[in-house]
């Protein structure tokens, strides 16, 4: 055999383990990412507080866990269901993007309200906000750990 198809050889099993080692240490990391996020225990981003609500459901006081995205209405489907008259059936949406909240009304009939001031589209909101949506009053509050 000569020498040079012996050096082709070579370099091909030496490509080859480089290829298989490369790919079994991005599996393992995988692997590792995967399992460590199986562990970790899921944090809540924030929690919207009842501060009033008129028609009694939800009920003043009740506490909702917010996931980074939130839709608030009378619809069912909704992830936070006000049971009011006032509330459109898809009325807000609360996001959490980068390191900050924002609340967006979604074409509701009689408007979304930060502390006092309708909302037009998207506006940022800050932890001890308030949010009324009809007549119900919700107080964006951190997380508990």
């Amino acid at each position: 055999m000569d020498a040079a198809v012996l050096a082709i050889w070579v370099l091909r099993l030496l490509f080859l383990a480089i290829l298989y080692a490369f790919l079994w240490m991005v599996v393992r990391a995988l692997i590792r990412d995967l399992r460590s996020a199986a562990r970790e225990p899921v944090r809540e981003l924030g929690r919207l507080v009842v501060v009033a609500s008129p028609s009694g459901e939800p009920a003043a006081g009740s506490v909702f866990a917010l996931d980074a995205i939130t839709s608030l209405g009378r619809d069912v489907n909704n992830a936070i269901v006000l049971d009011d008259e006032f509330v459109s059936a898809s009325h807000a949406a609360l996001t959490y993007r980068g390191r900050a909240w924002y609340v967006e009304d979604l074409g509701s009939t009689n408007g979304t309200f930060v502390n006092g001031s309708q909302v037009d589209g998207l506006a940022p909101i800050a932890f001890g906000d308030e949010i009324q949506i009809g007549q119900a009053r919700l107080r964006l509050e951190r997380a508990r750990t």
